[in-house]
């Protein structure tokens, strides 16, 4: 798995991920929903590619945020 997501892609999918499980805590959308549960899979897609470093989505049309070392 080649790492695809560079430092201010992981750090803003971070962020927004975390403010939309705040809306959950915050009460302001609920999992009984459609819109609630599209957006909990959304808010943990991020959180999770963002902490990898790794994008499935990214690899499969070849784009790449993260510097190539060398």
């Amino acid at each position: 798995m080649k790492l695809n997501v560079g430092t201010w892609d992981r750090l803003l999918r971070v962020i927004v991920g975390l403010v939309l499980v705040g809306l959950f805590f915050a009460g302001q959308l609920t999992i009984g929903t459609g819109l609630g549960i599209t957006v909990a899979i959304a808010a943990t897609i991020l959180i999770v590619t963002g902490t990898v470093s790794f994008c499935p989505a990214y690899s499969i049309f070849g784009l790449r945020t993260r510097a190539e070392k060398s």
